[in-house]
């Protein structure tokens, strides 16, 4: 599967981060074109400001799910000041992924 630069910046940055067993990103910037807010449009040509992830990882045992949006969130800060405008999570323990 081929990945754009934000998607594989993402990617190596939660890879780093997290060591995951499962780390699922979906663009789904395409659903947003067009849409406008305060500050301009906010799907820009060429997708990747808008993406769902699921991500596996022992290192969010012990952690609620706050607790695990936010981890994930610093990681992520650059991309999320920048260019991506909204990140869905699903942050799972693999005990909880089944895994």
């Amino acid at each position: 599967m081929s990945y754009g630069p934000v998607a594989t910046i993402i990617r190596e940055k939660l890879t780093a981060a997290f060591a995951p067993s499962v780390l699922e990103l979906e663009d789904d910037s395409w659903k947003h074109a067009g849409h406008h807010h305060e500050g301009g449009i906010d799907a820009h040509d060429g997708g990747e400001s808008h993406f769902q992830l699921r991500i596996v990882s022992a290192a969010f045992e012990g952690l609620n799910r706050v607790a695990r949006q936010r981890a994930v969130n610093a990681a992520l800060k650059a991309e999320l000041d920048g260019p991506v405008h909204a990140l869905s999570i699903r942050a799972q323990t693999p005990g909880e992924a089944g895994a």
